[in-house]
């Protein structure tokens, strides 16, 4: 099993980041802030306007340890990472499945985040027993249930894209009543990004654009090309399989800000919003969010397959590993990622 390390998030503006010897050094107006061995290191976030130092980049990339810049408000601009680990024979055979059974493995996907949807629903109506009558609610859950059986039979990659946008937007449709604690003030009408038009969505947004980083990192350490998907189209930059992985787990994105919303953890002044109605987290509501997903990777969570514990952070590698797995034919079978 992978030893879970650290990711390393840089949140302050004008941050820069150096190498001294075997460490990493964070400076902020020439002043040392902090310096982490690389041993201790498994990826880095950037947040920071002045970046790092060549020497830094280029350590990082001998090391395998992907650096991610992002825009201060969670944009992801780019990603500076090593060769992708692993033979050329495993990449080959990735491009080979893919074109073979990508349609099996995009239903399968589908199929499980539908499912993920419904469980994440469950999770509120368990907790919540007001809730477990309310007609809309029980639309939706049909609404999922259907789409779980219409995937299957769907006949191309437009058809999927079709079922796969009515269910979430029938799910987004009652998402505002999984925000269980009125005293918040938070509201959520429709799913809105680049940009957010409202804290909700800024939360969704940025802790997405997170987990994919994670994924994408993944993916790189057990040898497959995190820009060749069998779902998301190809585009230059875009790490287009991380982006396939996720649907099966964004699930556990959402029911981590509900999280956050509900126990009221994130209030108003952690958002500001731009003159074009734009809104972002803070630097403050960043370190929170941050914070409070660094300790829950850290989170002991019973995987559905492997049917044992592992921390939370290990999803993607475990993911990852998994359909590696497959695609070099040990299993018959990419096992997706299904809540219980």
């Amino acid at each position: 099993m992978r030893k879970l390390l650290n990711t390393i998030y840089i949140t302050n503006e004008s941050a820069y980041l150096s190498l001294d010897g075997e460490n990493l050094v964070c400076r902020i107006d020439d002043e040392q802030k902090f310096r982490v061995p690389f041993d201790n290191i498994e990826n880095i976030v950037c947040f920071n306007y002045l970046g790092c130092s060549p020497a830094l980049m280029g350590k990082c990339v001998s090391n395998c340890i992907p650096i991610n810049f992002m825009s201060p408000y969670g944009k992801f601009l780019a990603k500076v990472c090593g060769e992708t680990k692993g033979n050329v024979f495993l990449r080959v055979a990735q491009i080979d499945v893919f074109r073979d059974k990508g349609m099996f493995l995009m239903k399968n996907t589908l199929a499980a985040k539908f499912s993920n949807c419904i469980q994440n629903i469950k999770r509120t109506l368990h907790d919540n027993s007001d809730l477990r009558n309310d007609e809309d609610i029980q639309k939706v859950i049909t609404t999922l249930k259907k789409g779980i059986e219409d995937i299957y039979v769907s006949d191309s990659t437009e058809q999927a894209l079709g079922i796969e946008g009515n269910c979430a937007k029938a799910y987004f449709s009652i998402f505002n009543k999984l925000i269980t604690n009125k005293k918040t003030g938070f509201t959520f009408s429709y799913r809105n990004k680049r940009p957010p038009l409202d804290p909700v969505n800024a939360l969704l947004s940025f802790v997405y654009t997170l987990f994919t980083n994670e994924y994408a990192a993944a993916l790189e350490t057990v040898g497959l090309d995190s820009y060749i998907g069998f779902y998301h189209t190809l585009r230059s930059g875009r790490s287009s399989l991380a982006c396939d992985l996720v649907e099966e787990t964004r699930c556990l994105v959402e029911r981590f800000v509900l999280t956050l919303i509900n126990l009221q953890i994130l209030n108003e002044k952690d958002f500001e919003k731009q003159i074009s109605g734009a809104v972002w987290l803070n630097d403050g509501g960043r370190k929170k969010v941050i914070t409070k997903w660094q300790e829950k990777k850290r989170t002991d969570y019973r995987h559905p397959y492997l049917n044992q514990k592992i921390p939370f952070g290990l999803i993607p590698y475990v993911q990852s590993n998994l359909l590696s797995k497959f695609i070099r034919g040990d299993i018959n079978e990419y096992p997706c990622f299904l809540l219980k």
